[in-house]
């Protein structure tokens, strides 16, 4: 059975970007006759706004949207995301590190590999074999072992990374204690049982780590559809970061429709008559079958 989901983050009420997200997961739910739910991603709670989820819960509602099941909350899933790093550890998938952000700039420069990938330094591999004599601060996820591998995004056809080479050992709980989106995401989807996940073009580099990850774990992977993304003046992508303003929850059917557009659904006159229409365009437009 397809189980689909939507997972805003509460860092800000739902935008036209995070909305096309929604109605596109929704869309694939519906034209597979499947459930569709809605997660909250709170896992990092020194980004989340006090009360942000409720405003996201009754945006949705009133543009039609509702979870087939009650929100699940990751703040309060961290035993189970304990578990599957004592797994990974158990394993010998993941290790402790003790490194600052400011140890490998350092380890970096001395080395004379200098690289920042999306602003975030490249973890040159420090503590993978052991602390010597320093605290664990984190733990990361060995990918030394991991060759080169491709995967296939229902709209985007075959991809590829080298998460050793482009990404390195990459976080799975960090120096606060709060556990990385990463680990997260692949134990809630595993618990929710997804099968298919729709979202935004721009978490499309996140899949390989994930993919590594359900391996490591023994759990399934669910299939992947990475959607056009609505941009800002500037040409960036649209998000709270760059001012996007909240969705006007008064205008359900325009908010709806612009979603729709992006998508590449013809525009709808009436709400009552939009979303089956829509499902059926959903289908058509990326040749899925019923």
């Amino acid at each position: 059975m397809y189980i689909g989901r939507f997972a805003p983050s509460p860092t800000g009420p739902l935008h036209a970007g995070s909305l096309v997200a929604a109605l596109a997961s929704w869309l694939d739910a519906r034209a597979h006759s499947g459930k569709w739910l809605v997660r909250i991603e709170d896992v990092d709670s020194t980004r989340c706004l006090p009360g942000m989820d409720q405003i996201i819960l009754q945006q949705l509602a009133a543009l039609g949207l509702h979870s087939d099941q009650p929100p699940v909350y990751q703040s309060q899933r961290a035993p189970l995301y304990q578990q599957a790093l004592d797994q990974l550890v158990v394993s010998g998938h993941a290790y402790p590190c003790a490194c600052s952000r400011r140890d490998i700039a350092l380890a970096l420069q001395h080395s004379g590999q200098v690289k920042a990938r999306h602003d975030a330094l490249i973890y040159p591999g420090t503590c993978r074999h052991g602390l010597n004599g320093k605290l664990a601060r984190a733990w990361r996820l060995n990918t030394q072992a991991q060759p080169p591998f491709h995967w296939q995004d229902r709209r985007l056809g075959d991809q590829w990374q080298d998460v050793a080479l482009d990404v390195g050992d990459f976080i799975l709980k960090r120096a606060d204690g709060c556990f990385a989106y990463q680990l997260a995401v692949v134990v809630d989807d595993a618990a929710q049982g997804i099968t298919d996940v729709v979202r935004g073009q721009d978490l499309t580099d996140n899949t390989a780590r994930q993919i590594l990850l359900q391996r490591a774990l023994l759990l399934p992977t669910p299939r992947y559809l990475h959607t056009p993304l609505v941009l800002g003046p500037n040409g960036e992508k649209l998000s709270k970061q760059n001012g996007a303003q909240a969705l006007d929850s008064q205008q359900p059917l325009a908010a709806l429709n612009h979603a729709a557009a992006v998508l590449g659904l013809a525009e709808q006159h009436a709400l009552a008559d939009a979303l089956p229409n829509w499902v059926v365009q959903w289908l058509c437009l990326y040749n899925l079958p019923p």
